[in-house]
């Protein structure tokens, strides 16, 4: 076995090759050789592709939830505040890699139950934590739904716009966005 490759080692790289060239851009062997190992060494960690797809998929949906929920806890005990920082994350920071592996999943999903499964676990999770958020603020049900899925709906589709504006200008724009996307009470 060789020690310097670990399982995750092999999962990390599966999803860096998922962003750069979709789910049939992984493949064992060229993982190896981007890795600089033998294949044999795959093979301590994994049955088989399927078990290594199984595990990148299981890797990003657990790492999303649970990016979640840090992020929100970080924000304080307001949900305005929590709904906030949310937006300002996704909307501030700039991820290229999670973006396109986020949009590598989604087109996989499209093709694969499994796929699929994961990423609406992660969208379950994602709108059911936010729509949790909008009725702390006194929000019915039916209106946290959908506000929930209006802001989940902004911050992916945002991801996807190349916006030519200064920092300043991004951030007043952020600011706006908070605005009317977080009621004021």
């Amino acid at each position: 076995m060789d020690v310097r490759v670990s399982r995750g080692d092999w999962i990390e790289e599966a999803l860096n090759t998922l962003a750069e060239a979709g789910v049939d851009g992984v493949k064992v062997e060229p993982l190896a050789r981007r890795l600089n190992v033998t294949k044999g060494g795959f093979y301590w960690h994994f049955k088989d592709r399927p078990d290594l797809l199984a595990a990148m998929l299981d890797t990003w949906k657990t790492g999303r939830i649970e990016a979640l929920h840090r992020q929100v806890q970080a924000a304080g005990p307001l949900a305005r505040d929590r709904i906030a920082r949310l937006i300002r994350i996704y909307v501030s920071t700039v991820n290229p890699k999670g973006i396109a592996i986020e949009l590598a999943i989604r087109d996989w999903a499209r093709r694969d139950p499994a796929a699929s499964a994961a990423a609406a676990e992660v969208d379950a999770e994602r709108l059911s934590l936010t729509t949790r958020l909008y009725r702390e603020l006194g929000l019915d049900d039916s209106t946290a739904s959908a506000q929930a899925f209006l802001m989940y709906s902004f911050l992916f589709g945002q991801g996807l716009l190349v916006i030519n504006a200064t920092e300043e200008e991004r951030a007043a724009l952020v600011d706006r966005c908070i605005a009317i996307l977080v009621p004021q009470g």
